[in-house]
This record gives structure tokens, sequence and C-alpha cells, in this order.
């Protein structure tokens, strides 16, 4: 790290601590958000690059894994009341994420809100790589907007979730059509993307919510030395993300600034980007403007391009290319 880099990084955690600002509570209870908002990028410029949504319509959606709408928590985080508190904090586009617990492999609902709102939205879906040609589902899933695909250990296990030739051929047909491998992990599973992603040097990853590191309430220093090794491979980005399940788990979230930093020292701003992982940042005493309020107003250093990328360009640019 060069001297710029670190006078860089320490006057965007001295801006951020000095701030000390009061969180603002968020309502959902405002008006219903039509098709037409969600093209208004003058009005809501920014991009949240990871949000779930789901419905208590089992009827046109069923849950997965023997879940019943008494298992959804919180109740209902349908397509509107997504867009409404988007909205509110001049978030236009959004990134749906699947949610593996309550769907699986059924992309339905994202798929049928991208639809309504194709300008809206791009998803990160899953498919299942223990089945035949996961990499020709992936394919096909293209024209429908899904950009990228949840993996994550949490469904077949640490022995083997990456190792099976589906998931090979998942990376390998990654990298020739862009669609992303969007890595649910922790930080004890970073070596091993760092090994594939040299295996596989053309094929786009993402890291979600910071590998999920300080979820224990401590942010290592070896931990963030792997994750900032995944730089060296170009095609990596990283999520800033999920600040309500990270260190101290609550606003103003100015505790992860050094983490933040850390990384636009390592990867720059032009790859990584700003996410709120709804709706679980919306529930308790976090909210969604606490999230992306740590990007707009409490880290000073931060030019506006810098902004920019973080809150726009990067996931335009890694997601919005179809």
């Amino acid at each position: 790290m060069t001297e710029v880099q670190s006078s860089r990084r320490d006057f965007l955690v001295q801006s951020a601590a000095s701030l000390g600002v009061a969180s603002l509570s968020q309502s959902l209870n405002v008006q219903s958000v039509s098709a037409a908002d969600c093209t208004d990028t003058n009005q809501h410029p920014w991009i949240d690059a990871h949000s779930h949504i789901w419905t208590r319509d089992v009827e046109h959606y069923p849950l997965a894994n023997e879940k019943t709408v008494d298992d959804l928590d919180p109740a209902s985080f349908t397509t509107e009341e997504l867009l409404k508190v988007a909205h509110q904090n001049n978030v236009g586009r959004v990134v749906l994420i699947a949610h593996n617990v309550y769907y699986r492999w059924d992309n339905s609902y994202m798929i049928d809100a991208a639809r309504q709102h194709p300008h809206a939205f791009r998803i990160v879906g899953m498919v299942d790589n223990m089945e035949p040609h996961p990499d020709l589902a992936m394919k096909k899933l293209l024209s429908q907007k899904v950009t990228g695909f949840r993996i994550t250990p949490g469904v077949y296990g640490r022995e083997k979730w990456l190792e099976n030739p589906g998931m090979h051929a998942m990376w390998k047909m990654a990298a020739e059509t862009r669609q992303n491998m969007c890595c649910l992990i922790n930080p004890e599973d970073l070596p091993v993307i760092d090994a594939w992603c040299r295996t596989y040097p053309e094929t786009p990853v993402v890291i979600d919510h910071f590998a999920r590191i300080g979820i224990d309430g401590e942010i290592r220093k070896s931990d963030l030395d792997n994750l900032c090794k995944l730089s060296s491979h170009k095609h990596v980005t990283v999520k800033i993300s999920a600040y309500y399940a990270l260190g101290q788990k609550k606003p103003p979230h100015t505790e992860l600034v050094p983490m933040i930093a850390r990384l636009i020292d390592a990867f720059g701003v032009e790859r990584l980007m700003w996410a709120s992982d709804s709706p679980y940042q919306i529930v308790g005493e976090n909210t969604y403007h606490d999230s992306i309020q740590l990007i707009t107003e409490r880290m000073d250093a931060l030019s506006a391009n810098d902004r920019e990328w973080l809150l726009r360009k990067t996931a335009e640019k890694v997601f919005y290319f179809v």
C-alpha cells in the first residue's frame, strides 16, 4: 500500500468517526410505486446490488423446504414493498437475490418481478449444480435477466459444494456468458475461492457481504487480508453490504468504515458496490436509510465520483449488461 493510499484510508476513517449522527427511522407506508417510477434514474439514481423478495401468495409461488407462510420472517417483503423503501432512499434499481431457504431453485417470483419492471431489476438466481447440465440452465436464464447465480456451501455442505462436475461447468459457462458466480461465504472459504479464481481467471465472481467478515463482532486482519488478496483477480468484485449483521450490528455502522477503506485501497471503488441485503437490513433498529447513508453522508472523504461507483456504476457494469 502506498503512503497516499494509507493517508486516504485514515481520512475516510476519521471522517466517519467525527460524524456520529443519529439514524433516521424508515416506514414502508408510502404511496404505491408504479412501473413508470422504476425508469426515472434521475429521481432514483442508485442501485441496490442485493435484496431478497418473497410473497405470501403461495398458491402462485409455493415455498420450498417444507416452509409455510408462518416461517416467513419478516412476514412479507414483496416487489412493491421493496420498491417503496428503495425509492424513499433514491434507489431506482435493485438486484434481486435468490433465497434458497424459502424458494431453493425456484426463481419464478424474481423472474416475474423483472418481467413487470424490466428496467428496475436484475436477478441472481440459483440452479442445482448437482443436476445434469446446470451450465445450460444458466445460459437459458440469461434472457430472463438472470445475470448471476448464488453459490454457497450452505446447500450441499463445505465438503462438496464446489468440487463437483456441475460447479466446474457453471464456472466455465460464466466466463462465456458473463453471468456472475455470487459467493455467499464465510472468511474461511476465501482461500478456496482464490484457488478457483486462478483456475477460471475469466469467470466473473462477486463476494457477498464482505465474505461476512465481522459477523461475530470482530473484524480480523487475517480475514481482511484474504479478501483483499482476491483483488489480484481482475473479474472479482465485492458487495459492501449487510451492515446489520456485521461489527456492532446497529447504526450508524461507522465501525465498518476501516474495512471499507481497506477494500477501496485494494480493489478501487470500481470493483465495490453498496447493497442493503433487505429485508434483513430494515428489521428492528436497523433501517435502509442507515445503510445507504454510510456511503452518502458518513464517509466525507469519498468523492462524488467514488459514490457514483459504489452506489451505481459498479453494479450497473456487473449486473445490468442485458
